[in-house]
């Protein structure tokens, strides 16, 4: 059955949060999602949209989804396309669904002229690495993530 990449409709928006939760306990993180139906409406297809998201399916069904956003790049001179999150359903991997999302967003990230197509894998996933250098992505090894969250982020904010 064939693959279809379509762009999210604000009536996908509970399907979204089902692969939300399913990537959150594949990254052992089954109760880190504090997303909601109601915020993935407002934050993915309101007024103020700074993110978006695709759907694959396989013939009527849903069996995957990516979110994405772009970011720019002050070196390059050039936007960049930023890919949050992309999850297939385990009972679907193996089809090319994984396969066919990440084309779609770098025919997506060319069409736009972006200078990059970026995401982070958890050092783990040995599944999701592997995949990502069979399609010639290669790892930045010298970049750290950092992260303010929650409490921290709003204190430093609040700091005179």
């Amino acid at each position: 059955m064939s693959l279809t990449i379509r762009p999210a409709q604000i009536q996908d928006a509970a399907t979204i949060l089902h692969f939300i939760n399913e990537l959150a306990i594949y990254e052992k993180e089954p109760d880190a999602v504090k997303n909601t139906v109601q915020d993935i409406e407002k934050k993915l297809f309101g007024d103020d949209v700074r993110a978006h998201a695709v759907i694959c399916e396989q013939g009527d069904e849903a069996i995957g989804f990516a979110v994405y956003f772009f970011n720019y790049s002050t070196w390059l001179g050039k936007y960049g396309l930023y890919l949050e999150d992309l999850y297939v359903a385990q009972d679907k991997r193996g089809a090319g669904a994984g396969k066919a999302l990440m084309k779609h967003l770098a025919q997506l990230a060319v069409q736009k002229e972006c200078g990059r197509f970026e995401w982070v894998v958890l050092d783990w996933n040995k599944p999701a690495i592997d995949f990502y250098q069979s399609i010639g992505a290669e790892p930045q090894d010298e970049w750290i993530i950092y992260r303010l969250t929650g409490q921290a982020l709003k204190d430093f904010a609040e700091q005179p």
